[in-house]
């Protein structure tokens, strides 16, 4: 290995370039060595090289949705917020989307590897269970609209469908309800989950953590 040490200019004006060998006992004797015992380059002969480059991560997004005004439909806004003071690997993204589902729709057309959204899933399971499926994207349905003020992964996801599809993995990170919330009148609406569903918050941030490192 070499080091460069300086940058010198001769009477005439031209530039060298002084360089030392890192295994040359020589090169620490500091003005005492003998001139052998550094080599000079004109500024023509130096060929920059690429140093060694970090591999850059890859790109996952954890996607936090629901409606925090429906009780346990918030859980996944929940879990974002979770995982916003816990440390990831570079290259994981948190977003809380909300109720934004033409927003989560544009975002799942980026240079994602993996998917993860994370929100309420009533599959009949006792409240504050957690479960991690691969939708089958192919079979997604891309018929309906959908409300840009609401969000229905299901129907956001058919729309990344009819957009021309998603190139990265999606899984779902679901929560079983134990409060449903229907309709959208004041009288119903609650921001405060079930206690069930609250404590499923921190175990669904750290399964979230496991999944990434192994992705």
């Amino acid at each position: 290995m070499a080091t460069v040490e300086s940058l010198q200019q001769d009477i005439d004006g031209g530039l060298s370039v002084a360089v030392t060998i890192d295994d040359d006992p020589g090169h620490q004797l500091g003005d005492d060595r003998y001139i052998g015992h550094r080599f000079f380059f004109s500024v023509g002969e130096i060929e920059p090289v690429a140093g060694p480059t970090e591999p850059v991560p890859r790109r996952i997004l954890i996607a936090g949705i629901g409606n925090v005004f429906m009780a346990d439909d918030g859980f996944g806004v929940a879990v974002a917020a979770e995982l916003v003071g816990r440390s990831l690997p570079a290259g994981v993204e948190v977003v809380d989307f909300g109720i934004r589902g033409m927003d989560l729709a544009f975002a799942l057309q980026r240079d994602y590897a993996v998917a993860v959204l994370v929100d309420a899933m009533p599959r009949g399971a006792a409240p504050g269970t957690l479960a991690l499926i691969e939708p089958d994207l192919a079979g997604v349905a891309v018929a309906g609209g959908i409300d840009s003020h609401s969000m229905d992964p299901a129907k956001v996801l058919g729309l990344v469908q009819r957009l021309g599809g998603c190139t990265c993995r999606v899984l779902v990170l679901g929560c079983e309800p134990e409060i449903v919330v229907h309709g959208d009148s004041p009288e119903n609406m609650s921001m405060e989950l079930s206690d069930a569903v609250r404590r499923a918050v921190p175990e669904a941030a750290a399964m979230i953590e496991r999944l990434v490192t192994g992705l």
